[in-house]
């Protein structure tokens, strides 16, 4: 299973991955879920918000077991981040038939679509449909850089996109959602090859735009331009600073300039902005200090800026009593996490838990993320422990 996704999407120069919604590696790797799921004979289904699952057992019965994750990438992402929960997920249900368990609840495994967010600028967007925390309007406005609507790549891709919106009757019927993930970060590396999720800082991504003047950039004085790389520039270094004071990360990993000439001072420049804190109030409290930074700076430049909140991911303490019987079924460390997944988005509807396995290095959403080939195994069996502890009682 591994060997056939590893050249989907594969950018040949990078390295990475860019296997984005709805594009052309994306729909390889859909095909691919399809048929690993008909393969074993399970139940395959696509629900309104183009997530796709595989079912053991009835897919309307009730308190049913799900795991998995995702397939999609960040632009040049990593070969794991994503595709080992899936990957493991049916090695682990592999693992459960030669052990000859018997299940006596219904048995799922799932792939949820744009997880990362990477076309359209909002993570998880398949489990924030399904639970509701986005709606089908704000999900219709949403557009890629190239200003293709959603609705119109999902229609383009051979996926109807008018009921998209909440499956509360899905949700109600899930007794518990186990997601296993790469590492991202180096909590295990020198201990145990797996660990449990107890919790995920809130984290949500901000858009700045810097409103200047496009001007010829070989003849305007420097006292009379208005140049919102300045401001940006400046903004960009406020955040670092500010957020390393508050033991918090910022990062700005995306940007957009108008006109966009080398010749030429920019009229607008849009920078995108990651930040994460362990708790919400020193989150709020950065967000609006990397604000005030750059409207400060922006007045001595004669740029005007302007902030929109794009998405936002409150604290994620996973279940506690899930969380405490894995760890102690698996003899397990528990920890947290400053990265967002769709269990995080769940938690809130179904109980939900996360397996993590070791990363040696900690390098994710990069060419260079890794985990060993005896971590994923031992990967499999700890999932396969879980699913047989919670779907064969």
């Amino acid at each position: 299973m591994w060997a056939e996704l590893l050249p989907v999407g594969r950018s040949a120069a990078s390295g990475g991955y860019r296997r984005f919604a709805w594009n052309s590696a994306d729909a390889e790797c859909r095909a691919w879920f399809e048929q690993q799921a008909r393969d074993r004979g399970l139940t395959y289904e696509l629900d309104r918000n183009g997530n796709q699952w595989a079912w053991l057992g009835d897919p309307q019965g009730e308190g049913a077991v799900v795991t998995g994750s995702h397939l999609d990438s960040v632009p040049d992402g990593g070969a794991y981040d994503g595709p080992l929960g899936v990957v493991s997920s049916f090695a682990a249900l592999d693992e459960l038939r030669g052990r000859g368990a018997e299940f006596s609840k219904p048995l799922a495994i799932v792939n949820f679509g744009d997880e990362e967010g990477a076309r359209f600028g909002v993570a998880c967007i398949g489990s924030r449909l399904t639970s509701g925390v986005l709606s089908r309007e704000a999900a219709y406005g949403l557009r890629d850089g190239d200003g293709v609507r959603l609705p119109d790549a999902m229609e383009k891709a051979g996926y109807d996109p008018t009921a998209l919106g909440a499956d509360e009757e899905r949700l109600a019927r899930i007794g518990a959602f186990v997601e296993l993930h790469v590492e991202q970060g180096r909590y295990l590396a020198e201990g145990q090859p797996v660990g449990v999720a107890g919790a995920i800082w809130p984290h949500g991504r901000w858009r700045f735009d810097f409103h200047g003047e496009a001007n010829h950039a070989g003849t305007t004085r420097i006292e009379d331009r208005r140049d919102p790389m300045l401001t940006y520039a400046n903004t960009v270094l406020a955040a670092r600073k500010k957020a390393k004071l508050a033991g918090a990360l910022a990062t700005f990993g995306k940007v957009a300039v108008e006109p966009n000439g080398t010749n030429a001072i920019a009229s607008l420049v849009r920078g995108w902005l990651d930040s994460r804190a362990a708790d919400e109030r020193t989150l709020t409290e950065l967000v609006g200090e990397i604000e005030r930074a750059a409207a400060e700076r922006g007045e001595r430049d004669g740029v005007r800026v302007e902030l929109t909140r794009e998405s936002y991911t409150p604290v994620v303490d996973f279940d506690g009593p899930l969380r405490d019987r894995l760890a102690k079924l698996l003899d397990a460390p528990v920890l947290g996490t400053g990265a967002g997944h769709d269990a995080g988005i769940l938690a809130s509807a179904i109980p939900t838990a996360m397996l993590f396995v070791r990363n040696p290095t900690g390098v994710s959403h990069s060419p260079d993320e890794h985990a060993e080939l005896a971590d994923c195994l031992t990967g499999v069996a700890a999932l396969a422990d879980v699913l047989e502890d919670l779907a064969c009682q």
